[in-house]
């Protein structure tokens, strides 16, 4: 079969398993809930009428969009064992420490940290996508390592991997938060040398901390990569639903409003776009690229890189190792 055919195969398989997952998730998590609601509503229409009972149908309606979009945009068991089994870097061999963090509303979570030996090293705070846990991308933190000379805090968000509490949108900010909070205090890190990185929808969580004054004053650049521009906007794209655009606000439970933040943020920022991503439209990036408030930003795109595996193309780190030099020589 030709490569092209393989890969248009590939895609719709996988298009057809996420659909899959999402509607047997529904099914179980919410047949119990749509029986009681189907009651409730015949009840009102047997005593109240039919007006009544289809307001309260829609308002139903509404609370079920509302509250099934943390199992459609949360994936922390993704791959399976996610939540039970957390792969450490002392199986790279790295030198690690292994930290629980307390937020400001009282949730423990988990945050690995990778040191340098030699002291003024640039500091890497990783925030990882939707799926999995931190121990999913210790390959990609090894090479970050190796290649480009961080220390790296790979920061657990809640509801994933050892982390306790529950995913949300402002649970995740609350963790980065948490995160700087705890390389503030340590003194052998260089404040002047804080990167955030964030990929997927840790783009999301690293810009809003850029927009934070008192922990933006300790980060010196921002790294996005494969990052959508909004939920609102990357949820009609891949469940191709045109009118999700014109769904008011306040029903949008997670929102990372991506591009109305990013013009605000005048650090260094760097733009990764891996233009095989099948899931986040390139575009997206270059709209952010474009909004972007930062005198000093760069885009790089990467020719063949998907999604989850830009950062194994060549160039990748090179580009990383090359923009934190720059900024360093000139800020």
């Amino acid at each position: 079969m030709p490569a092209s055919s393989r890969n248009f195969v590939g895609s719709g398989f996988g298009t057809i398993k996420l659909v899959s997952t999402i509607v047997l998730a529904l099914l179980i998590q919410f047949w119990k809930l749509c029986t009681t609601a189907a009651l409730v509503v015949f009840l009102i229409f047997w005593f109240e009428g039919g007006i009544v009972a289809s307001i309260t149908f829609f308002l139903a309606i509404f609370g079920l969009f509302y509250y099934v979009q943390d199992m459609l945009l949360y994936h922390p068991n993704q791959p399976p064992m996610s939540r039970l089994y957390v792969e450490l870097p002392s199986t790279l061999g790295l030198p690690f420490e292994n930290h629980f963090i307390r937020t400001q509303d009282g949730v423990m979570i988990n945050a690995v940290y990778i040191p340098r030996l030699h002291p003024g090293a640039a500091t890497l705070v990783f925030f990882h996508g939707n799926a999995g846990n931190i121990g999913n991308r210790l390959l990609n933190a090894y090479s970050l390592y190796n290649s480009c000379g961080f220390n790296i805090l790979m920061v657990e968000y809640r509801g994933y991997g050892k982390s306790q509490g529950s995913p949300s949108e402002q649970g995740f900010y609350l963790d980065s938060q948490a995160a700087m909070d705890f390389l503030i205090k340590r003194p052998e890190i260089n404040k002047s040398r804080i990167i955030v990185f964030g990929r997927s929808l840790g783009g999301g969580v690293a810009v809003q901390l850029l927009t934070e004054p008192y922990y933006s004053q300790y980060i010196c650049a921002l790294i996005l990569e494969n990052t959508f521009t909004s939920i609102q906007a990357i949820g009609g794209v891949i469940f191709k639903l045109d009118f999700l655009k014109f769904v008011p606000q306040f029903l949008i439970k997670n929102k990372f409003a991506n591009s109305k933040k990013i013009s605000s943020i005048r650090h260094p920022t760097l733009f990764i776009s891996g233009l095989a991503d099948n899931l986040i439209p390139p575009r997206m990036m270059e709209e952010l690229y474009q909004l972007s408030g930062s005198s000093y930003k760069r885009m790089v795109p990467i020719q063949g890189g998907s999604h989850n595996d830009t950062w194994m193309c060549p160039g990748y780190f090179e580009s990383i190792a090359n923009f934190v030099h720059e900024v360093s020589v000139d800020f």
